[in-house]
């Protein structure tokens, strides 16, 4: 999406009230919000907005520089994605209430499919740092992106342990990116920026609210595989990322804590419903099927054999794909997907999990070795 067409993304979504829904009505209706933008009321009328949002646009619109707020994004490095454009992370759009922009600051990188979120408690224990520290540490080691908060506690520690062994880390805000929150984590937040990326809902100049911060919760899990809660009380945020990932069909972990430490409450109480209980950052993998992330990337990065071959690696991850699945985003017909599917497997490019299901391949022997032991 070039800039003359994102920018009334940018527009739109300074005004209050317009959200997804409405944008959708509107790109449906006028076929580009170049088009909605420079609407009469009249117009915006006929494409099914009501009173209280027709006003807040025509209110709103004189009041709006779109290149003084394109301007704002280029001076701190801040890329846009709307819903639609290649670049928003695919897994964030599977849930229900996705973003219809998103503001990055730093890359998302293709590898960054493989993210877990790590959150917890502001107020951690020893306890909760070590633990954190020690599986984070772990798991960036295992090539997987680390996602939070940027809170205090459990989050910056999340971070940090991430950063520090050179793995990515990417930090979800519940306000605009040229606000860091809290005002302590600025140097963590521009070693993000290098070592992986800033994201947020919400326009430049938007400050931290109360209401922001669940909301943005649900971008945490919505961007990962699961989400890991290392240490929180039963009324931490960390809970509530935790029920919206159980919502968007995520997977939970918690690592338990003693039964005394009231910031243990939380996980433990996850564990009690279902959470799966962590000991280590392997249990985490084998749950996931990301005990070799690095041999998928490579996967990943191999030169196949022919063009079919190459198109299908495009179409596979690390989660079980049905073989029609792989038809329909692939536009091959069956035949064609089945047999270069067996092909591949006898190369050690995929591997069957399931009737007619394929993952990129890891490494057999190692999953075989794990069961023995």
């Amino acid at each position: 999406m070039n800039n003359k067409d994102i920018k009334y993304w940018v527009g739109f979504s300074l005004i209050p009230g317009i959200g997804r829904v409405r944008l959708t009505q509107l790109e449906n209706y006028f076929g580009s919000l170049e088009k909605a933008w420079q609407s009469a009321s009249a117009e915006l009328k006929q494409a099914g907005l009501d009173r209280g949002a027709i006003q807040a646009i025509t209110s709103w619109r004189p009041k709006i520089s779109l290149e003084a707020e394109m301007e704002k994004l280029e001076h701190y490095g801040v890329k846009v994605f709307s819903y639609n454009d290649p670049s928003y992370p695919s897994r964030l759009k599977e849930i229900y209430d996705y973003p219809p922009l998103l503001y990055v600051r730093g890359s998302l990188l293709p590898q960054d499919e493989w993210c877990l979120a790590v959150v917890g408690t502001r107020r951690a224990t020893v306890y909760g740092r070590q633990v954190t520290e020690e599986i984070v540490t772990d798991l960036a080691q295992s090539k997987i992106t680390i996602v939070s908060g940027l809170a205090k506690g459990i989050d910056s520690v999340a971070h940090q342990a991430a950063l520090a062994v050179g793995g990515r880390s990417i930090a979800v805000f519940a306000c605009g990116l040229d606000i860091v929150y809290p005002a302590d984590n600025a140097n963590l937040a521009r070693q993000i920026i290098q070592q992986g990326a800033l994201i947020s809902e919400y326009p430049l100049g938007t400050r931290p609210k109360a209401d922001n911060f669940p909301r943005r919760n649900r971008i945490m899990s919505g961007l990962s595989l699961g989400v890991l809660i290392t240490e929180a009380d039963e009324t931490s945020g960390a809970m509530i990322t935790a029920h919206m990932a159980l919502e968007q069909n995520r997977e939970v972990f918690a690592i338990p804590g003693s039964i005394l430490s009231p910031a243990s409450r939380g996980t433990n109480h996850l564990i009690q419903e279902g959470a799966k209980l962590v000991r280590d950052y392997t249990d985490i993998l084998e749950e996931l099927n990301l005990m070799n992330v690095a041999r998928q990337m490579e996967m990943r990065e191999a030169i196949p054999t022919s063009d079919t071959e190459s198109l299908l690696l495009k179409h596979l991850s690390a989660e079980p794909t049905h073989v029609d699945e792989v038809c329909r985003s692939s536009g091959l017909p069956i035949s064609t997907v089945s047999s270069t599917l067996a092909m591949m497997e006898l190369k050690g490019l995929v591997k069957q999990l399931g009737p007619m299901s394929y993952v990129l391949a890891r490494e057999a022997r190692e999953e075989y070795r794990v069961r023995v032991d």
